[in-house]
């Protein structure tokens, strides 16, 4: 299956989306942990003339404009392909429930999956998100509120919540943020 990248220029920086004809695969932000998440990225500079794949750009790029623009896209606008193990897949599940303005902890995500003592591998699943901000991972933060590793880095990660409008000066200690 051929794979398809573009570059994207956002408020926090250079982002890289990668897409095939299931969807979007990724999308990194620059100098991310885990770049390409194993994918062999095509060369930026020439994208490929075949329109039917090269029109899932557009979709992601106006997604992110809205995004950016401060209003709340939904990621189901976007036909999403994450590559994962189907226990990772559970976990980018409930990422795409997490509502805009809210944060979640490992722990919580890992009782949701019925699975209480797996906040850690909740956390390697959390981490090696493929499709950053879509899937919002930046909402999972640490038991006692902090901003725990974050792929991207902890500033885009508090750049982003800010954004969204969760209330950082409360998050260390874990008094009026929002809990899903």
């Amino acid at each position: 299956m051929q794979l398809f990248a573009a570059q994207y220029h956002s408020p926090i920086g250079p982002i890289t989306l990668a897409w095939n004809s299931q969807g979007l695969t990724g999308l990194w932000l620059e100098n991310q942990k885990y770049f390409g998440g194993g994918q062999a990225l095509p060369s930026l500079a020439s994208p490929s003339p075949c329109q039917e794949e090269l029109s899932l750009f557009p979709l992601a790029r106006a997604w992110l404009d809205s995004y950016f623009a401060g209003e709340q896209p939904d990621p189901a606008q976007l036909p999403l392909a994450p590559a994962g193990s189907p226990f990772r897949q559970q976990v980018f599940a409930l990422l795409l429930a997490i509502p805009y303005g809210h944060t979640t902890t490992y722990a919580r995500l890992a009782e949701k999956l019925g699975r209480p003592g797996a906040s850690r591998a909740v956390g390697g699943a959390v981490g090696h998100n493929p499709i950053s901000i879509i899937i919002p991972c930046h909402r999972v933060v640490g038991a006692g509120g902090n901003l725990t590793g974050y792929a991207g880095g902890t500033e885009k990660k508090r750049w982003l919540l800010q954004r969204e409008g969760v209330p950082l000066e409360q998050l260390p200690q874990g008094k009026g943020w929002r809990v899903v």
